[in-house]
């Protein structure tokens, strides 16, 4: 009897022990609505000088494409001007008159020099087609000077393909003493009147310099 009496004392004063240490324990206190728990988020942003290091790049890379497509058509437009230019001169060269002395068919030296300035342009354009016309002064017969045009023009013709120049290239033609260039019966005006011209009949369009 003594002795269960001491135990049952034991046994209370231990829960005591444990009700007092309860006691004295503070409370986790509970999350406030709305705030959420856990391991927090670190937000990384740019560095301003990366930043300005892109922002240059692409302001770069955009001035670089503008300037290569300013010079693109900068050189767009010096190659049609210098291909107009050229294509100028080549048509002066190949429309170039060229004169003879009196009553001759005969080239001189400086017709010849004319002449040899058509030869490469020719060549360089080969579906370019000519037409030699053969011109008189007024003196002489119709018949007579209808003739010697003909032969000035057979003249040029033959040079002109012993150069090089594909005969069937070019033609011929007469005019006698019908389309005088110069007005007057003056040692001048007959002149300017003994010639060959060119027309071009073909080809024209585009043409090329001399290679």
């Amino acid at each position: 009897m003594i002795h269960a009496s001491r135990t049952a004392g034991l046994t209370l004063a231990v829960a005591s022990v444990f009700a007092l240490a309860a006691c004295h324990k503070k409370p986790t206190p509970s999350p406030e609505p709305g705030v959420r728990t856990g391991t927090p988020v670190t937000t990384t942003t740019v560095s301003g000088p990366n930043t300005d290091s892109i922002r240059r790049a692409e302001e770069d890379e955009a001035r670089r494409r503008t300037e290569e497509a300013n010079r693109r058509r900068a050189d767009s437009i010096a190659a049609a001007e210098a291909a107009g230019r050229n294509a100028g001169a080549a048509r002066a060269a190949l429309t170039a008159t060229i004169h003879f002395e009196y009553d001759q068919s005969d080239l001189r030296a400086e017709d010849r020099a004319i002449l040899d300035a058509k030869v490469p342009i020719l060549q360089a354009n080969p579906g370019v087609m000519i037409t030699i016309q053969g011109h008189t002064d007024e003196r002489g017969s119709d018949e007579y000077n209808l003739a010697l045009g003909q032969r000035r023009a057979a003249t040029v013709k033959r040079y002109l393909v012993d150069h090089g120049v594909a005969e069937s290239r070019l033609q011929t033609i007469t005019f006698g003493e019908e389309r005088p260039v110069a007005q007057g019966s003056t040692e001048a005006a007959f002149a300017q009147n003994r010639r060959a011209e060119f027309e071009i009949t073909a080809g024209g369009q585009n043409l090329r310099a001399r290679p």
